[in-house]
């Protein structure tokens, strides 16, 4: 599959790195690109699956300007609404970024996803704890954007989870800042979530 990131950050290269060792084909959209890197219009029409991992400040203007050949494609939210400086919170009331990138592109299929998880470990070597991986949790309206995300996530080495719809964004952006906050409180960020669910 071919999959574009939107931003060449720790979280695009890492989570890009896990979806290259996978086998799909990933490149890189900035605003300035470098000789390894695409402009984020080329990057958005390269692909199936457009992953935005840029500030949750910039997303207003970037999905707007490239709103319309971001139309028919899977986009993954992958953001979170913090203060850059301090990795504080910011809340958006009874919304979320998910939900607000989900109403500035109608036409597109959105999904929330990765947000939870650290950039540290986006790694092979790191994705597992006594036998449990890491819980990537999906929201998404359109169930099947949702499972081709849960499939990417699962290729990539997480444990993919489909909570709902995009409304369900709020959850995944609260699981952040809480995840951010246990960081900040001296947990570090080699850490993460795992859902644990027993099957009869």
């Amino acid at each position: 599959m071919n999959i574009s990131f939107i931003g060449a950050g720790n979280v695009a290269s890492s989570l890009g790195n896990l979806f290259a060792n996978a086998g799909h084909s990933v490149k890189y959209g900035t605003q300035n690109p470098n000789d390894n890197q695409l402009s984020v219009s080329d990057a958005i029409s390269f692909g199936e699956v457009v992953c935005f991992a840029i500030p949750f400040s910039a997303m207003n203007d970037v999905l707007s300007a490239n709103k319309e050949i971001l139309k028919g494609k899977i986009v993954v939210d992958i953001t979170n609404a913090i203060n850059i400086a301090d990795w504080s919170p910011l809340f958006l009331g009874e919304d979320s970024g998910g939900e607000q990138t989900a109403r500035l592109l109608p036409e597109s299929k959105v999904v929330k996803a990765f947000n939870t998880i650290f950039a540290d470990v986006m790694k092979t070597n790191k994705q597992q704890f006594e036998g449990q991986k890491l819980t990537a949790f999906i929201a998404s309206d359109d169930v099947e954007a949702a499972n081709t995300i849960k499939k990417l996530a699962n290729d990539a080495g997480f444990n993919g989870l489909i909570v709902g719809g995009i409304k369900n964004a709020r959850h995944l952006e609260a699981i952040a800042h809480l995840n951010i906050a246990i960081a900040l409180g001296g947990g570090g960020t080699d850490a993460g979530f795992t859902y644990f669910q027993r099957k009869n």
